[in-house]
């Protein structure tokens, strides 16, 4: 037995996986947005399974606020403010040299994701707002990709596997940009929250890249872990024929110009100007609660809402627009919006 085989001998006598599903598995490139706490276990799943490829892609750096849940990173990564996707590169390689793993520090918008499409496998959800998940969606319609979906906050998950062509989409799911105000930085989140989701990505993707095609799951899963509730829907019923993401006359719209999130540095101020891509009305009630339970300080007046998350001042719109203070990095402001609305 040689060291490779033997290396994956536990999975390999897996039947549904077996030695030619092994080498299908080494074959394969896998491209994870968000390396966070879904994306870091995932991708370390992924690397000790034997994938041929990881491709990361996260704008962000580690925090001391990450260690509890995002299980790649160290005390050392969070002291030097390391680029997560870099960080997560190390240690993956460290986990199997043989796995080639591309880190890409960056804004993941639709320039850059469309230009890494030729040769992608699969793409996994690793992000944290429903912008990126809509753009990740239409670049899986387009390139007919498989796509893992998933999300957590607080204790509560949800997973969705998107087989271009065979199910509904994101879109289909949702119909449209969500705004919401739960996220991590305002309810907080518990690990195993974290694990169960990736339980579902990783066993999906094991399924996929190793050509068990058959065996994906064909519903919609959510669960409470705190309270105890799991669901688990059919969801096929929900594929939109009319849907312009992956409908009989598709259109991609989430990568089409103008589509994007803009953010621009105001001219003679300290200040980034956040739009999203989709205006609509935010609902600034539920928010306020949420970031007051959060123990945020938080303002305003019947036009606008202000609040203090880490001493930096962000003003909420109605329209979903938002002025992030103390700040010309677009980048930190796009990270300080989505902390508070999702």
């Amino acid at each position: 037995m040689d060291s490779q085989t033997e290396r994956y001998s536990r999975q390999m006598l897996f039947k549904p996986i077996g030695p030619e599903g092994q080498t299908e598995i080494g074959k394969k490139h896998v491209l994870i947005v968000g390396v966070g706490a879904l994306g870091t276990h995932t991708s370390e799943l992924l690397a000790r399974a034997g994938v041929r490829k990881l491709t990361l892609i996260d704008r962000d750096y580690v925090d001391k606020s990450n260690l509890q849940r995002q299980h790649l990173f160290t005390e050392k990564d969070a002291e030097e403010q390391w680029p997560k996707a870099e960080a997560a590169k190390e240690r993956l390689k460290s986990i199997n040299s043989r796995v080639e793993v591309e880190a890409i520090v960056g804004q993941a918008d639709a320039a850059l994701l469309d230009g890494l499409m030729e040769d992608v496998d699969l793409l996994v959800d690793g992000t944290d707002n429903f912008e990126t998940r809509f753009l990740m969606n239409d670049l899986a319609q387009k390139y007919k990709v498989p796509y893992l979906f998933g999300s957590c906050v607080g204790s509560f998950g949800m997973a969705f596997t998107i087989i271009p062509g065979v199910t509904p989409c994101l879109q289909c799911l949702i119909k449209r940009l969500p705004i919401q105000g739960q996220t991590c930085d305002t309810v907080g989140i518990i690990a195993p929250a974290v694990q169960m989701v990736t339980a579902h990505q990783g066993a999906e993707a094991l399924k996929i890249l190793s050509g068990n095609m058959k065996a994906v799951r064909k519903t919609y899963v959510s669960f409470d872990l705190w309270e105890n509730e799991y669901l688990s829907l059919k969801a096929g019923a929900l594929k939109d024929s009319g849907c312009l993401s992956c409908g009989d006359s598709p259109e991609y719209p989430f990568l089409q110009s103008g589509r994007e999130m803009k953010v621009a540095v105001l001219c003679g101020r300290d200040t980034v100007q956040v739009r999203p891509a989709e205006s609509g009305i935010l609902p600034l009630e539920q928010l306020v609660s949420q970031w007051r339970s959060a123990g945020l300080e938080v303002g305003g007046n019947p036009f606008l809402i202000s609040v203090v998350k880490d001493g930096t001042k962000a003003v909420f719109f109605k329209d979903g627009r938002a002025l992030i203070h103390g700040t010309k990095d677009m980048n930190e402001a796009r990270k300080i919006y989505h902390s508070l609305v999702g």
